[in-house]
């Protein structure tokens, strides 16, 4: 089976690796021959790295870079069975691009984007046969990151969700399937782990050490939400908040940080730029947190409640299984143990307690529990996941 990958960035370059590593033939277009060339680079010394660690021997780095063809002309696309877009977020410049894939590819190819964001329903529509259009969403990095949501738009139809399962399965990749709403399952639940914390720094309850701390040590995450974000850079992260807020039609649970969109008015991106929240100058020193025990299991459990709360309504609107939305939080975004989990552990009753209590002090929208956990506080149950 030959592969298709549009767009020669990180992304792209490496969802081709793992296409190439499955032993298809796989093509990546870009229209820029200096973005081919720099892919090309990238991609060999990554692998070589792989060999000189002795994790990949030479025979098998020279055998996944011979099944990788750069192009540059998007008709070299016409035999591929599956293409998976992996360019610019958006939606008027991948309606484009499909359209095109369209007139290039048999009726039988499956045509998918990696988006993060974009309704996959808007992008299907654009098409003549939609229903052969769908979201495989891969994590960055694409070869390390194990998970791939799995994105039907409303007019894909079955054999195209079946299809695209089976190939990415093949690639050793662990599979959840999403409904096609804003951010889908990670992008959507993970949100208040940034919003929430952002938001106890603005109003001085604590600083940013102390919340990152905090959350490290009472919560066992293995990065604090400011650290985090100055990792994966301001410029994405805030794009992708801003962009899921928009979409639930400004929906107070989603509501952008003010001081991290100043970050990024500033160009202040994280450690891509030398600052963000913290300074990576040379010579800088990170603050230190303040370590109170008390203060740090309220920082964790506001938090916690927050995500569990996210997590429970992504349940209640059907966009996900309970059993493939703790699949999707630990593999997707490493956390310690599922939400839903951490529900049971923590206690439903407790979760809606400390919401109630949040939405009573604010009268904030943010805070508003979800039907599902005030339900199963009155039936007295638990999360399944069978």
């Amino acid at each position: 089976m030959q592969i298709g990958i549009i767009g020669s960035g990180a992304m792209g370059s490496g969802i081709a690796q793992i296409a190439a590593t499955a032993s298809h033939a796989t093509l990546i277009f870009d229209n820029n021959p200096g973005a081919l060339h720099r892919s090309a680079e990238k991609t060999a010394a990554g692998l070589e790295v792989q060999v000189q660690k002795g994790k990949l021997s030479k025979d098998e780095a020279e055998r996944i870079l011979g099944n990788i063809t750069y192009v540059s002309n998007l008709s070299a696309c016409s035999n591929c069975e599956l293409i998976i877009e992996a360019i610019v977020e958006d939606l008027d410049i991948k309606k484009t691009v499909f359209r095109e894939l369209e007139m290039i590819v048999s009726k039988t190819c499956i045509i998918a984007t990696n988006t993060s964001s974009i309704s996959i329903t808007s992008i299907a529509a654009a098409c003549e046969t939609p229903d052969r259009v769908i979201g495989i969403h891969f994590f960055n990095p694409a070869v390390i990151m194990p998970l791939v949501e799995i994105i039907p738009a409303i007019q894909t139809n079955e054999e195209t969700l079946k299809k695209s399962c089976e190939i990415i399965a093949s690639w050793g990749k662990t599979i959840v399937k999403a409904k096609d709403t804003p951010g889908f399952i990670v992008n959507r639940v993970a949100r208040p782990y940034y919003g929430e914390a952002f938001k106890i720094m603005e109003e001085g309850l604590a600083d940013m050490a102390t919340i990152d701390w905090a959350l490290k040590e009472k919560g066992g995450f293995k990065m604090g939400p400011f650290e985090l974000t100055d990792f994966i850079g301001h410029d994405v992260n805030y794009a992708v908040t801003e962009s899921v807020w928009s979409a639930f039609y400004f929906d107070a649970r989603f509501r952008p940080s003010i001081s991290q969109k100043r970050l990024v008015e500033a160009n202040f991106l994280g450690r891509k730029s030398g600052k963000g929240f913290y300074d990576y100058a040379e010579g800088s020193i990170k603050p230190e947190p303040l370590k109170n025990e008390t203060l740090a299991v309220e920082i964790f459990e506001r938090v916690l409640v927050m995500l569990i709360n996210e997590a429970a309504d992504a349940i209640y609107m059907k966009i996900a299984s309970p059993k493939d939305l703790e699949t999707a939080m630990t593999k997707g975004v490493n956390y310690p143990k599922g939400l839903l989990a951490w529900a049971n552990e923590l206690g439903i009753e407790k979760t809606v307690s400390i919401l109630d209590g949040l939405f009573n002090k604010y009268h904030d929208m943010r805070y508003r529990v979800c039907p599902l956990l005030r339900v199963m506080v009155e039936k007295k149950t638990q999360f399944k996941f069978v």
